[in-house]
Formats: structure tokens, sequence, C-alpha cells
């Protein structure tokens, strides 16, 4: 809860803020309008979005030099912006996830932008806002972005009449002179039976509501994400509104994860840039700038903040030991391991299920393909036998599985699909007396850090890349995390770096000695 003194430097710089937007929506473009000419703009601003947000909120759309405070340059609406406005705009009951990057507008959009485009519309489509934030402090920050807008924006006054009433205008509640509720509801707080007279909320909006800390209880996670679909959208007419989420991804075990993944619920899935490097949001900034701030801030911060793959760093490998590279062909590899560390069982709801194809070449070692999946074990065995028809008519690759895995549910799956294919897959256990199982992966993690391990660059976004990356670079010890993948990585380089130890010390032969004849 903020004290006293920061509720009041709080309360300055939001009349300061009034003050800028005052000044800023002047009225002159108005000036010479007829009132013919001044309904064929407003209609045509109520029906196109862009040019709604263009107008109306010049403030927001203006990139102005930071010494002068001139206006440099007018930033307009990316097409993802304008295709979520025209979803939540035809849709009356709609439950989605705006994944939005970093510094993508998600807020100003979907609290600011969005609700007074629905509240503007001919036939008004917003009776009761209601903001949730990860406090109440937060929330009633956000709600004072749209509350100032209400207060001070001239044009909006000039084209839609006087806003604000003569009824309660606080601080996280009020309600315009039209008669539409605004309220501001904090991270776990109740707001069961929310209703103004017979009104419940019809547009829902969660802002970033994760954090680091609660990202790392997996209750806590649990818990929320619980508040929201009960409580939360229980405060709905029945499910009747739209309920929308906001935020950018910064942990699998997190509330927005959770809502995005559930049934029923759009998800819109934006990323910094394209799969060519282009900016998603090209309108704001260049491919040079988006670099640059990749290039600041590193590998990790980028991928959880800007592209919505958080990666949590443990205790035994860093961010910066990945290395891409663009693979060789199959042939040049000295040799080639897939090894698979399957879960116990079948289901989907257990640990994941992965298998790592690397190869040896030289000193280098290189992850060429993988699997890496909470999948059945139907899934991963099919997985295997097409690796194996991909590459079989050009290289031999060795495949192996631990021991202790290879039970009877296991290998049925295996003598299953290898019977409608005609064959069996030559798969191998793994029978050796394994020390315990983060000791073998922290062994060969100083591989990863003196530059011999290197990623297949043609995989870089694939999923299952990424989701063994994650795992990777999560270990420490104590961790409950995931370690499919890095303990499929280990059992893969022990094979190679075994063949390189036999090949590099072949045994030496000498002639017997011939028996000296002095007996």
């Amino acid at each position: 809860m903020a004290t006293l003194s920061e509720r009041k430097q709080a309360l300055e710089l939001w009349h300061e803020h009034c003050k800028r937007i005052q000044s800023i929506t002047d009225t002159a473009l108005m000036a010479n309008e007829t009132p013919e000419a001044r309904q064929r703009r407003i209609s045509r601003l109520q029906a196109n979005y862009a040019a709604f947000c263009e107008y109306y909120f010049p403030h927001f759309l203006t990139l102005r030099d930071k010494t002068t405070g001139e206006a440099v340059r007018t930033i307009h609406n990316a097409p993802f912006h304008n295709r979520a406005a025209e979803t939540i705009r035809k849709t009356p009951n709609l439950k989605a996830v705006f994944m939005w990057p970093r510094g993508h507008a998600k807020s100003t959009h979907m609290d600011v932008f969005v609700p007074l485009w629905l509240m503007f519309q001919k036939k008004r489509l917003i009776s009761f806002m209601v903001v949730v934030g990860k406090s109440e402090d937060s929330a009633n920050r956000l709600l004072g972005d749209i509350q100032a807008e209400l207060t001070s924006n001239q044009r909006i006054i000039a084209d839609f009449g006087e806003q604000r009433s003569n009824q309660s205008w606080t601080e996280g509640e009020f309600k315009t002179s039209s008669g539409v509720k605004f309220l501001a509801v904090g991270r776990g707080q109740s707001p069961r039976g929310l209703r103004d007279r017979e009104a419940r909320p019809d547009y829902i909006v969660i802002d970033d509501l994760d954090d680091d800390e609660l990202c790392r209880n997996e209750k806590r996670v649990h818990d929320i994400t619980d508040w929201v679909k009960e409580a939360l959208f229980g405060a709905l007419d029945v499910g009747r509104g739209r309920f929308l989420m906001v935020g950018n991804l910064i942990s699998k075990n997190s509330v927005l994860y959770n809502i995005a993944h559930t049934s029923g619920v759009i998800l819109s899935k934006v990323t910094a840039i394209d799969k060519q490097g282009n900016p998603t949001w090209s309108e704001k900034w260049t491919r040079e700038e988006a670099e640059q701030y990749r290039e600041f801030v590193g590998y990790r911060a980028w991928e959880k903040e800007m592209m919505h793959n958080p990666i949590t760093d443990g205790t035994i490998f860093r961010a910066q030991w990945i290395r891409w590279k663009r693979m060789p062909s199959l042939k040049r590899y000295d040799m080639l391991v897939c090894y698979t560390d399957p879960s116990f069982k079948s289901t989907t709801a257990n640990d994941y299920k992965a298998c790592r194809l690397w190869g040896k070449i030289g000193t280098e070692l290189h992850l060429i393909d993988t699997f890496v999946r909470q999948a059945t074990v139907g899934e991963m065995v099919r997985w295997l036998y097409d690796l194996y028809e991909r590459t079989r008519d050009k290289v031999a690759i060795q495949f192996w599985m631990e021991a202790n895995f290879m039970q009877d549910i296991i290998m049925d799956e295996f003598a299953s699909e290898g019977r409608s294919r005609g064959y069996q897959l030559p798969i191998m256990p793994d029978k050796r007396k394994k020390p315990d199982k983060l000791q073998r992966i922290e062994a060969v993690s100083p591989l990863w850090e003196r530059g011999f391990v290197y990623y297949n660059e043609a995989k870089r976004e694939d999923p299952d890349m990424q989701a063994g990356i994650e795992q990777t670079l999560a270990l420490e010890h104590g961790s409950r995390a995931h370690d499919d993948a890095p303990d499929a990585d280990e059992g893969a380089i022990w094979m190679l770096q075994r063949a390189s130890r036999r090949m590099e010390h072949p045994p030496i032969f000498s002639p017997r000695p011939t028996p000296r004849g002095d007996w």
C-alpha cells in the first residue's frame, strides 16, 4: 500500500498529466466545421479504430524530442492493435488473452483506447469496466489513465460532451455523466457481487497480473488462476461480457500462461520481431533499434520480455553458453546418437518426454534435432520411427534409452509401431550404473561453457528446442524443474565421448620377447 507522501506525489503527477492532455488535445481542427461535417467525422472515427486513436489521442501517438518536447513524428497503430480492437468490438461475449511484448502498448490500448472506442460508439457497447492490477495501487494507476482522458481530453469533451459527473469521481472508482462506471481491483481482492444497481461488469481487463515473485510459487499461481476463473470471471453476468487479459509471458508458471491455455480463450500472441528479424510494430521502431535493444539487454531478457520465451537461469548452465550454428550434412559427422528419456506414464499430464539427436564432428558436439513434449509414449515412439526413416538411407544413428525405462508398457508401444511399419526400431538399452542425475549433468556442463556445444540454427524457433533450452537453463540443486532434456543430453554425450575415447586410445600391441637361452 502506498504511503501518504507517495499518494500525494502520484496525485500531483496525475494533475500534471491532465494539464498536458488538455494542452495537446486542442479543438482548433474543429473551428470551421459545420454540424454536418462534424457528424460525418465522428461517424468515420467511430467506424475506424486507427483513425479514432490518432484523432483523440495525439499525446500517446506522437514521438517527441526528449530535450525540446517538440513533436518529431506520429506513431501509427500496428496492424495487430487494430485487429484486436475489431475483434473486441464485434464479440460481445469474449474471453481473450493479448500476449504482447514489453513496450507494445498493451495497457494503452486495452485500458484506454479500446474501452473509450466502445463507449463512444453510436450505440454504447460498454457500461461497467473493471481494471485489475497486481495490487490495488497499480489498478488505481491503470484506471487513472482513462480517468484523465475523460476529465481533460478536449476533443472527447467537444464531440461527446462533459464526462465528469456530479457523482463520485475518486481514485479507483468513478461514474461518468452518461452512466458508465469504472472500478479498479487489486489481485486477489473479492469482486463477487460487483454491480451498479442492476448492472454487472461487462468489460473486465486484467493487466500484468504476474510478477517474478508470484511465478516462483506454483501454489500461489494456482490459487490466483482459480481466483481469475471463479471469482473474477464470475463477476460478469453468467459470463456475458468482454473478459480480457494482457501481459507478456515472463514464466510458464504464470497466471497468463494458464488462462491463455484455457479452453475457449482466444489468444493474440505477438512477438517483437518476426522470423526474418523485422519488427512487428514497424510503425514504432526500426530493425536496427530492435537489434540494438536485444544486444544491450541480452539473450535471456530479450527472450523473456520481447519473445514470450521465458528462460530461468539456474546455477549450472548460463544463457550465454547457448551457441547456435548451421549444421553440416549428417554424412560429415563422426558419430550420431539419439538418446531418449521417457517418463514412466503414458498420459500427457506428467513429465516431459525427451529425444535428443546429437552428432560429434571433431571436438564439437551438435544438437541436431529434438523432441521435448508432455506427450504420450505413442507420440514419442512415432517421432523416433520418423527420424529413423528420414535418415536410415543416409547415415547410421545409434538409438539409446536408459535400461530402466525399457519396460513392457514402453516396449509394447515400440513393438506396435514396428508392426505397423514392417520393422522394429534398433534401440539399445543404456545399462551403465549411473551416479546422481544432477551430478552427471553438471559433469558435462563445462562442454557448454568452453564452447564445444552448438545448437541447430535451423531449429532456433522450434518449440521442442525452446523447451529443451528452458529445462537446461533452469537446472539447479534442489530445483523441481523438469530435467528430461538435459538428462537425455548427458546420455547422448556420454555415448559419443565413450566412442571417442576408444578411437583416440587404441590398444598397443608389442612383440613378445624372445626367451633367452641361458637356462
